[in-house]
């Protein structure tokens, strides 16, 4: 038998850049209802509840931005991210 050979269990990490470009993601969304006088908790609120594209301005792509973060991996970010806090 090989003595060389590591018995200790090598652990997998997932990189963070999906949660990194999802957070740039929703800053951009963030600073266009800003930008254009909206209330943007409230906005990205009613839109993750409604899923209706509707509650983003087009302003800067922003509803474009948004209708590509998938809505269950945003809520696990937004959920782990509150419970670290």
């Amino acid at each position: 038998m090989n003595k060389a050979i590591n018995d200790k269990t090598m652990q997998f990490q997932i990189p963070k850049e999906p949660d990194r470009e999802m957070r740039e993601a929703l800053q951009n969304v963030y600073n266009s209802l800003k930008e254009k006088g909206y209330n943007p908790i409230n906005q990205i609120v009613g839109y993750i509840l409604s899923e209706d594209p509707t509650y983003i301005t087009n302003h800067n792509n922003a509803r474009a931005i948004i209708t590509k973060i998938d809505k269950y991996e945003l809520m696990r970010a937004l959920v782990q991210n509150f419970i670290q806090m």
